[in-house]
């Protein structure tokens, strides 16, 4: 992994891209020209940025991350993000909930990102009854248990088995709250 003063997370030490009408992006610290596909491989790297609109100056770093997922799924390659999941997603635009997804969707990839060496080595290895695997799974049944939270009944459909009974809903709540409890004390550390 390339570390560079950037990547190190010092407030004002992004690096500065610049969007011009043309659709070209200009690195400021290397002074060159980039892609997409640079920025997608700073990500993956850790390098901070920063993308700002060459005329206007307005930071459009959201767009342009969101312009490199719709290029990934596009690709033709496999695609990470599955139909239902972009559905409940759209779902939440407008939602009395859509405050919360970013803090939990951050805290989320957090903890999966924390666990993710793990769950690759342990299967890799092959072995699925160890706590490794059980971790993958938590994380699984954390995200179901949120999308059925958030969108109750999204999810349900003719072909699946009944309902779980009320007690057992309740307590896999009960764990999903302590969870994201959990998460946002991590997170709120995190941004003192």
């Amino acid at each position: 992994m390339v570390r560079t003063k950037a990547a190190s997370g010092e407030a004002g030490d992004a690096i500065i891209i610049k969007k011009y009408a043309n659709r070209r992006l200009y690195n400021t610290a290397s002074s060159s020209y980039i892609t997409l596909e640079d920025l997608a491989k700073m990500v993956r790297e850790n390098v901070e940025f920063q993308v700002l609109d060459a005329k206007s100056g307005d930071d459009i770093t959201h767009q342009i991350l969101t312009q490199i997922i719709m290029d990934e799924e596009a690709s033709g390659g496999q695609q990470m993000l599955p139909v239902s999941f972009l559905r409940q997603l759209i779902g939440m635009y407008g939602n009395s909930m859509q405050a919360m997804m970013p803090s939990y969707l951050e805290a989320s990839m957090a903890n999966f990102r924390d666990n993710q060496s793990k769950i690759r080595e342990a299967f890799e290895k092959g072995i699925s009854a160890t706590p490794f695997a059980a971790i993958h799974e938590t994380n699984m049944a954390v995200m179901r248990a949120a999308a059925d939270v958030f969108m109750p009944g999204l999810g349900k459909s003719k072909d699946k088995p009944a309902a779980k009974p009320a007690a057992e809903s309740r307590d896999e709540i009960a764990v999903l709250r302590e969870q994201m409890a959990a998460m946002q004390k991590k997170l709120d550390e995190l941004g003192k």
